[in-house]
């Protein structure tokens, strides 16, 4: 371990003599402070953090990529190409302490820059708000939906799979299936009738309602609030393009069963525009001690057209779940563990590669596994008339792809969603548990069949 350890130590030293890496920790240092004065989003503050920890950590986490595989590939092919190596693996090292030092350096270099300068984001994010004069709204906007981390829970949906055969074998036997799915398979015909019956459950005519049951909410402080973002889609489109709706929140089996009422039930009247997002906010205190909470929807009079809501996001009940401060430290896990990755990919290219050549195979598949969702469904695209080259060649190499976008930290910390320590386990295993490792296991075997130096007589 004292020999891993001072490999690690000298590979740290060697690194901060870089030029490179000097550039980019003062770019960051400069950087950072001026976006967080400069960045403005939509003129809210709300807007205004958001795009400021979307650019901050991007290019955060954008230019700690770039230094993992600059520094991890140079401190072995420098070694290699200056000499240096001679007198190190003649003293009592072995190569595979050799390549676990310089990893670890890497990797500790990482945590530091990576610690550093995510604290001054987050240090910029939170002292923000008190160097603005903003209206009180917009505060508590921006602690209700960005300085939280709210998990979402949408509607079950009904197996409509009985109804879809009903109604598809009533059409075959009236001989409408032609007329009305021309040119289709039955699979196909299959599909549309679901989304068809799915969308008559989340549909209310004139007059009638909708009831949405949800259980395990758990909310992180009853005291607080809990919300109903809803989207209206409708069949004929008012002239002021405005729908009227009476909303129920809260436990409606005390009114069902007739029970003694434990918890609150809280009524709202709305006029909201379509086709756009709206938020109704409810005590938490809404929600049954036992997790379940119901909310209804009843299509007034006014209206005289159907309501639908849309099966993606017709309907989401959101609600605190834990802390702005917790999510953002999860969010910065997801970015070391792609550095670890990196740093894997990196020290096993210079094994076998030149710094040119290295560094360009490790770029490659650094921006394709940025945009690995993109080039999936590409491949998937052309696997239509290539299914078997596809299935046999290009499959397994995609599958290596450690899907940077997937696990997006940006993603969850602009919606103010929470990222879980589920979602934190499966890009921990994914992408260092498995692929790193993996690639890590080849550096050790490929570095030490790898000849040095050849003896001539």
């Amino acid at each position: 371990m004292h020999s891993i350890w001072a490999v690690a130590i000298n590979t740290i030293k060697q690194a901060l003599r870089m030029k490179v890496a000097v550039v980019f920790v003062i770019l960051l240092a400069v950087l950072l402070p001026a976006m967080g004065v400069s960045a403005t989003g939509d003129g809210t503050l709300k807007g205004r953090l958001q795009t400021f920890v979307s650019y901050g950590l991007s290019l955060t986490s954008f230019l700690l990529c770039l230094l993992t595989i600059i520094v991890s590939i140079y401190s072995l092919t420098s070694d290699i190409k200056q000499r240096q190596i001679y007198t190190v693996i003649t003293k009592p090292i072995r190569r595979f302490q050799l390549i676990l030092g310089k990893l670890l350096g890497v990797v500790l270099l990482d945590i530091a820059l990576l610690a550093l300068f995510s604290a001054t984001i987050y240090a910029i994010t939170v002292y923000t708000p008190r160097f603005f004069d903003v209206p009180k709204d917009e505060i508590t906007q921006t602690e209700n939906e960005f300085f939280t981390a709210r998990a979402g829970l949408t509607p079950i949906e009904v197996d409509v799979t009985k109804q879809v055969v009903d109604a598809y074998n009533k059409l075959e036997k009236s001989g409408q299936l032609d007329r009305l799915f021309r040119s289709l398979s039955r699979e196909e015909i299959i599909a549309r009738l679901t989304t068809r019956k799915r969308l008559e459950n989340r549909a209310a005519a004139v007059g009638h309602e909708l009831i949405w049951e949800f259980d395990k909410v758990e909310p992180l402080d009853p005291n607080q609030s809990l919300f109903i973002r809803f989207k209206y889609d409708v069949s004929l489109t008012p002239p002021d393009l405005q729908v009227y709706g009476k909303w129920v929140v809260g436990d409606l089996r005390q009114i069902r069963y007739g029970t003694k009422w434990e918890t609150s039930i809280y009524d709202f009247d709305r006029k909201d525009s379509i086709g756009t997002f709206h938020e109704i906010e409810a005590p938490a205190d809404a929600v049954a001690k036992d997790g379940y909470l119901a909310i209804g929807f009843l299509n007034i009079p006014l209206n005289n057209t159907v309501v639908i809501f849309p099966l993606e996001d017709g309907l989401e009940v959101l609600y605190k779940a834990d802390t702005f401060t917790s999510n953002f430290i999860r969010a910065v896990l997801l970015i070391l563990f792609r550095l670890i990755f990196l740093a894997c990919l990196g020290i096993l290219a210079s094994t076998f590669l030149s710094f040119p050549v290295a560094i360009l195979l490790c770029l490659v598949i650094f921006f394709t596994a940025s945009f690995s969702g993109f080039v999936i469904d590409s491949f998937n695209y052309l696997s239509e008339n290539l299914s078997a080259l596809y299935s046999y060649t290009l499959r397994p190499v995609i599958a290596l792809l450690p899907q940077f976008d997937k696990f997006s930290p940006t993603k969850h910390l602009l919606s103010a969603r929470l990222l879980g320590w589920s979602l934190l386990a499966e890009a921990a295993g994914l992408m260092v548990c498995i692929k790193a490792v993996l690639l890590l296991l080849l550096a050790l075997l490929t570095f030490s069949y790898r000849e040095i130096a050849k003896i001539i007589v």
